[in-house]
C-alpha cells in the first residue's frame, strides 16, 4: 500500500514508505531533532534580547523579525509538510533548499544576533567566548579566511552544483541521514555566501564595497540561472527519485525564478543604499554658500 502511494506521489521508491507516510497522514510531522534546536536558540536570543534591554541596550524590531523569519525558515523548511512533500516532489524539494538558503540564512545574519546570543550566556563561558573571539585568535582566523568573497563563493556555488549531480541528489532522497546533511552543507555555506554582504557582528573586516558585492550576487544569480534552466529544459529526468519531467522543469523554474529574485532584490538594496552613502557624503550647497558668504571680507 505504501508502495503504491508513493509511485501515486511521484514513483517514490519503497525506501521513501517513511517519508510518505507521514505526509498522507496529513499533518505536520514535527522532529524533536530539528524543533528542539530551534527551541533553544529562541529561547537563547529572548533572554539575551531581555538582558540587554535591562542594561540599557536594545535590538531594534526589525532584527527581532528578521531572527524570527530566519527560525521560522528553518522550522518550515525541515520539519513540516515541506519535508515530506520534498520525497514525493522535486519542485517541493527546490522550495525546501531556496528556505534554507535565500530565506533563513540572510534573515538570520540581517538579524545580526551576536549580541543577544552572547549576553544570553552564563558570565563564565560569555567571557570564554570573548576570548576565543578576540582578534588573532585561530577561530576568529578560521572564520575570517571562510567568509572571504572568493572562498565563500566557491564553496557555496561549489555545494549546490555537488548536490545536485545525480548520484548525491538520490543518495540524498533515499538516505534520511544523507538528506540532514545535505541540508546542513546548503545552509552552512549559504551563511558563509551571505555572511560578505550583510557583513554582522563580530566584524572580521572593513566593509566590502558596494560595487564588489553587487558584482559576486550577480555571478552568483547567473550560475543559479544556469543550473535552473538546465533542469527545467532537459528532455529528461535527471534523478531516479523523480520521474516526472514537469515535476523536475517546474523545480528548476522556482530555483532559477525565486533564487534569481531574491538575489536581484539583494542588488537593488545594496545600489539604494550606495546612493544613500553618495547623498549623505555630498556637500550640501547650501551649506557651502553660508561659508562663503561669511568669509568674505
Amino acid at each position: 500500500m505504501a508502495h503504491a502511494a508513493a509511485q501515486a506521489l511521484g514513483g517514490g521508491t519503497p525506501g521513501d514508505i517513511w517519508s510518505v507516510a507521514a505526509l498522507t497522514a496529513g499533518g505536520w510531522c514535527v522532529r524533536p531533532e530539528v524543533a528542539g534546536p530551534l527551541l533553544i536558540a529562541a529561547g537563547a536570543y529572548a533572554v539575551g534580547w531581555w538582558r540587554l534591554r535591562r542594561r540599557g541596550g536594545s535590538v531594534p524590531a526589525g532584527r527581532v523579525a528578521a531572527t524570527g523569519g530566519g527560525l521560522l525558515s528553518l522550522f518550515v523548511a525541515l520539519s513540516s509538510p515541506l519535508d515530506q512533500m520534498a520525497h514525493a516532489s522535486f519542485a517541493a524539494h527546490m522550495a525546501q533548499h531556496l528556505l534554507l538558503i535565500v530565506g533563513a540564512a540572510p534573515l538570520l545574519l540581517l538579524a545580526d544576533p551576536f549580541a543577544a546570543l552572547f549576553w544570553a550566556l552564563p558570565a563564565p563561558v560569555r567571557v570564554g567566548v570573548g576570548r576565543r573571539l578576540r582578534p588573532g585568535t585561530p577561530l576568529r582566523r578560521l572564520w575570517r579566511g571562510l567568509t572571504v568573497m572568493s572562498v565563500a563563493w566557491l564553496a557555496h556555488v561549489g555545494a549546490i552544483w555537488f548536490w545536485h549531480l545525480p548520484i548525491a541528489y538520490d543518495a540524498a532522497v533515499a538516505d534520511r541521514v544523507v538528506h540532514d546533511l545535505e541540508h546542513l552543507v546548503f545552509f552552512v555555506t549559504a551563511v558563509l555566501f551571505w555572511w560578505p554582504i550583510v557583513q554582522p557582528a563580530p566584524r572580521l573586516r572593513a566593509r566590502v564595497s558596494y560595487s564588489l558585492r553587487v558584482v559576486y550576487l550577480i555571478l552568483t544569480a547567473m550560475q543559479g540561472a544556469l543550473l535552473g534552466l538546465l533542469l527545467a529544459m532537459s528532455p529528461q529526468t535527471w534523478y531516479r527519485s523523480y520521474p516526472n519531467v514537469e515535476d523536475q522543469s517546474l523545480g528548476g523554474l522556482v530555483m532559477w525564478g525565486i533564487g534569481g529574485a531574491v538575489d536581484m532584490l539583494a542588488v537593488l538594496i545594496l545600489i539604494g543604499r550606495y546612493l544613500v552613502s553618495q547623498e549623505r557624503a555630498a556637500p550640501d550647497p547650501s551649506h557651502q554658500g553660508a561659508r562663503a558668504r561669511v568669509s568674505r571680507p
